[in-house]
């Protein structure tokens, strides 16, 4: 609804600034006219009963319109040029790589050097892990941020930063970076300042006296690292006061009740934007907002401020787009992209964790009726928005799936994740998998798994064992996984190290800050000259290497996998086979994976359910042409093999 108080607020800051609302500037001064009324709104759904609100609304206003005067011409152009393409991040052209600068190449002046690589790979678009300034064995992988402005002195500067994101943008690549909106370090400056007494600053945290409202909280919600980070509160003996704590002792949660937090952290979010930054990684968001009594997770007023954020960043730096990175139940992850009015108009992106996995579900049984069981709720994903797909990123890998969609497969949940877990840990018999339980919950017997995707897809045990049969099938697993998650809708994020084979990397256990967590297994540091044998015939690098630039070489020539919604699950003809269909237009593409370490027979009447039956089936992957049979009659698949059909 317009107000014309609010309207004139803009116009006066405007006026101020200086800024040509009827020249040059004029296509952000209709973006902030038209987006003013839901700004408006969703911040007073949230603080319009906060003392300071009209106050720190003001200044809202004057942070997005700094934000925009400080763009960059060149990145005002790419603006245009996004919104010239509409939801540009649907191409089937991307494909990402999500790495540590330091554990890849040592420092950012190194990253220019090795861009060939990535364009040698198909890879065009980087996820850099935390780059900013955490203090050393409390950094959490550098998601405990003491400096929201500042790169880390090992990683190089922000000059060496603005180098970088200038090469790859002449390159013609994409660049995202995290930002934590959840929590800071416990030694960023706001909390320092709590420390020494600073009522102000204190108000940014969760601050207490006594143990009175910490128990209340403690009461409902659960503990995130219960084996290294018990609890939700520490002790603070500088300020005598216990601090809410969500994940380790040493990040304090932010205190979004307080309207000074939201506008000090949009601030932020606009330095990252006017750097360069394409995609906003948002870490945790599923946390950002306190409850008493509940489980402080996936709160409706995270949902509010996520898409007041999208609304800011919309209006001053368009061409960004946002990525929530929640890793929650599916129902709960399609609120991020946005619901009611706001559907597709909070985060552009979302991890789709669920069926990363179903994926190792899948792997584990050789049976994909539990994926299968899920897909439903996944596609519910709005149109306009998209999911980053991956075989594994720099986190564990959680069985996030509900208990429904096992039983409905036939089994019984507890027994089927604990088997999962078994495999994967390498305790279940006959299992090849060599990855490790983490952050064990002695009460629930909850787990998580670590471990490279070699790894846990059985390449280091085979070759230890110098089984060169089960190495084969390690390889054929890796390209499996892999295109299964590239060719089904999203962009695709390849982790640093699995394009050459990468498996578990043990070298943390003799690092004091990383001993403690085992998901630094599968965070390699690379060996460059193991990584040349990529053009060495016949070498394990050069197979895993070949295959994922032949994937992505493959979806960059197909239109039909980009993210049109456009995506149908194959009915099961065979428990151990999965199958999904692109259309655009008049292809189709046929994707079909056999999970099974047996050959599998998959009747020719899986491809004649939607509209008439094609004569002729090309195969991109083996580039083979399969005449359709009978419906009695079965396309033979090998074990842990894929193929890629299109209709002709």
């Amino acid at each position: 609804m317009y107000n014309s108080q609010i309207h004139q607020l803009i116009n006066n800051c405007l006026q101020k600034k200086q800024v040509d609302i009827a020249g040059k500037d004029n296509l952000f001064y209709t973006r902030f006219v038209a987006n003013t009324a839901a700004i408006h709104y969703l911040y007073n759904q949230l603080y319009q009963h906060h003392p300071q609100a009209d106050q720190l609304f003001e200044q809202l206003i004057h942070t997005i319109t700094d934000a925009y005067l400080n763009r960059p011409g060149t990145l005002k152009e790419l603006d245009e040029e996004k919104e010239i393409k509409g939801n540009w991040f649907l191409s089937n052209e991307i494909t990402g790589m999500s790495l540590y600068v330091d554990r890849f190449c040592g420092h950012l002046k190194n990253m220019p050097g090795k861009l060939e690589y990535f364009k040698k790979l198909g890879v065009n678009f980087l996820h850099l892990m935390p780059v900013m300034e955490s203090p050393e064995g409390e950094s959490d992988g550098g998601y405990a941020v003491s400096n929201f402005r500042k790169v880390e002195e090992r990683f190089g500067t922000l000059e060496d930063f603005k180098t970088l994101q200038q090469q790859m943008r002449q390159e013609e690549m994409y660049l995202m970076i995290d930002i934590v909106l959840n929590h800071t370090s416990h030694k960023h400056e706001w909390a320092e300042k709590a420390k020494a007494g600073d009522k102000e600053y204190q108000d940014y945290f969760y601050m207490f006296d006594d143990r009175y409202y910490p128990d209340q909280y403690d009461a409902a919600m659960p503990e995130i690292f219960p084996e290294s980070s018990p609890g939700n509160f520490t002790w603070n003996a500088a300020c005598n006061k216990w601090v809410m704590t969500v994940f380790h002792h040493y990040q304090w949660d932010l205190n979004y009740k307080n309207p000074a937090v939201l506008v000090a952290m949009i601030d932020n979010i606009f330095f990252y934007a006017n750097l360069g930054v394409d995609i906003l990684r948002i870490d945790a968001p599923a946390f950002i907002w306190k409850q008493l009594g509940t489980t402080c997770q996936n709160l409706p007023e995270a949902h509010a401020l996520l898409r007041l954020i999208k609304q800011c960043v919309q209006v001053a730096t368009p061409g960004m787009a946002l990525l929530g990175e929640a890793i929650v139940a599916p129902k709960e992850i399609m609120k991020y992209f946005g619901t009611g009015l706001y559907t597709a108009r909070e985060c552009d992106f979302a991890y789709n964790a669920t069926h990363m996995a179903l994926q190792w579900d899948a792997l584990a049984t050789g049976d994909t009726q539990v994926m299968l069981a899920a897909q439903h709720e996944i596609l519910q994903k709005p149109f306009g928005t998209t999911w980053i797909t991956y075989t594994r990123c720099h986190d564990d890998i959680g069985l996030g799936y509900d208990d429904y969609m096992i039983r409905h497969a036939g089994f019984d949940p507890y027994e089927h994740r604990r088997y999962i877990k078994d495999y994967y840990s390498g305790a279940a018999p006959g299992s090849p998998a060599t990855g490790a339980l983490f952050s064990i919950n002695p009460k629930t017997q909850d787990a998580r798994i670590s471990g490279s995707l070699a790894s846990l897809c059985g390449l280091e045990s085979s070759l230890n064992e110098q089984n060169n049969y089960q190495v084969e099938m390690s390889v054929r697993k890796i390209l499996l996984m892999q295109a299964h998650s590239f060719f089904i809708g999203g962009v695709p994020m390849l982790f640093y190290g699995d394009e050459a084979g990468y498996t578990n990397d043990y070298s943390y256990l003799n690092d004091p800050g990383k001993s403690y967590d085992n998901r630094w297994m599968h965070r390699p540091i690379i060996d460059w000259k193991r990584n040349k044998r990529i053009e060495e015939e016949g070498t394990l690098e050069q197979q895993i290497f070949s295959g994922t630039q032949k994937l992505i070489a493959l979806r960059r020539q197909l239109p039909v996998v980009a993210d049109y919604k456009n995506l149908t699950w194959l009915s099961p003809f065979n428990i151990h086979v999965a199958g999904y269909l692109r259309t655009l237009h008049e292809t189709k593409l046929y994707c079909v994976f056999n999970f099974s370490k047996q050959v599998s027979y998959l009747s020719w009447a899986v491809f004649k359910q939607h509209g008439p039956a094609a004569a002729e089936l090309y195969d991109y992957w083996q580039d083979k042409t399969y005449a359709v049979g009978y419906d009695h009659e079965h396309l033979i698949m090998e074990p842990y093999s894929f193929c890629l059909l299109e209709q002709r």
